[in-house]
């Protein structure tokens, strides 16, 4: 490692550490007091410039907007009153409380394309300046990361030494977990312990991390009711979390190829909310559709969104009511219409 090199690492380590005299132990007193004081003036001249180039875990980087989560719920997220609801008053709780007893905890489910990953993204954009693409956001796809059943043994290890580092490193961590569904039953027990009401473990505090689980399991209940509800003549704004999260959360905790299977998680209540993401109908793929014609700069067109929305397949195939693939082929359909 080259001297300027060396130099930057070491500046990065102690800016973003918030290293000043209070974390200098005089080697001795004749020595130690011109060091401490060079160091820290050294410091404070440049802090405020340094964190403007280089994220680091302080408020520059990582502050809460509940105005922007709230107003990209309303105009991205589409058909999911029940999500939005619990998602705002959720994370704007969490984030608000300087002394939180655990960590958030939210566990989403519902079929492809009913918004699951884009909820996360929202959360995450809201919460850190460089968003997804934060140091601080980590993203985990069991097939991906954890592909093979056999060794999740191996899997648990790594996942509990990654997420202790990351959260010692920011304590404002968060941590999405997609697929799990097809994660293998007993690793995600394995960090348990993170989620917990603990003020610290081997000194490290985990209380005001995040976790976010991403699941199709459930997904069979939501949809039944929520096609209850259209049989019934009832409005899907009338269906209220109290309708789903208790069928919800036994059915992926006795559900053997979820994640979630008989996991202490469920048993110890340390999910603080299961949430349930409604199939979408064919009004909310219009709605996606003229959203991404507004994210291409183009002019929302209502005859091309209801093209590309006349193109999906919707279940049940008698009344065709909900999109069987909500808004996850939205953006291949229109480039196919233009």
């Amino acid at each position: 490692m080259t001297p300027k090199r060396s130099q930057a690492l070491l500046l990065w380590l102690l800016l973003c550490s918030g290293a000043g005299t209070e974390a200098l132990e005089p080697v001795s007193t004749t020595i130690a007091v011109g060091v401490a004081a060079t160091l820290t003036a050294f410091i404070a001249s440049y802090r405020n410039i340094f964190n403007y180039f280089y994220e680091c875990c302080h408020p520059e980087w990582i502050v809460f907007n509940r105005t922007a989560l709230e107003a990209d719920l309303n105009r991205k997220l589409f058909g999911q009153h029940i999500a939005s609801r619990i998602i705002l008053k959720a994370v704007n709780g969490f984030m608000n409380n300087d002394n939180p007893k655990k960590p958030l905890v939210l566990s989403l489910h519902g079929w492809t394309g009913t918004g699951k990953n884009f909820i996360s993204k929202l959360i995450a954009n809201n919460i850190y300046k460089e968003g997804t693409k934060s140091s601080f956001f980590h993203l985990f796809a069991s097939t991906y990361h954890f592909p093979h059943s056999s060794q999740y043994l191996h899997y648990k290890s790594q996942l509990q030494q990654w997420i202790k580092g990351n959260v010692s490193n920011c304590e404002r961590s968060m941590f999405v977990f997609d697929e799990m569904d097809k994660m293998h039953p007993g690793l995600i027990d394995g960090i348990k312990p993170y989620l917990d009401y603990y003020d610290k473990l081997d000194g490290v505090s985990y209380r005001k991390a995040i976790f976010i689980f991403l699941s199709n399991a459930g997904s069979d209940k939501i949809d039944q009711t929520a096609l209850d509800f259209w049989k019934a003549g009832q409005n899907r704004e009338e269906i209220e979390l109290k309708d789903l999260e208790s069928l919800l959360s036994l059915s992926v905790f006795n559900n053997h190829q979820s994640g979630f299977y008989r996991t202490s998680l469920i048993d110890k209540n340390l999910v603080d909310f299961f949430v349930p993401l409604l199939p979408l109908e064919y009004q909310h793929v219009v709605q996606c559709t003229m959203a991404e014609m507004r994210a291409r700069g183009m002019q929302p067109d209502q005859s091309l969104a209801d093209k590309v929305a006349k193109d999906l397949l919707y279940f049940p195939k008698s009344e065709r009511v909900f999109a069987v693939t909500g808004c996850k082929t939205i953006e291949s359909k229109l480039d196919y219409y233009l």
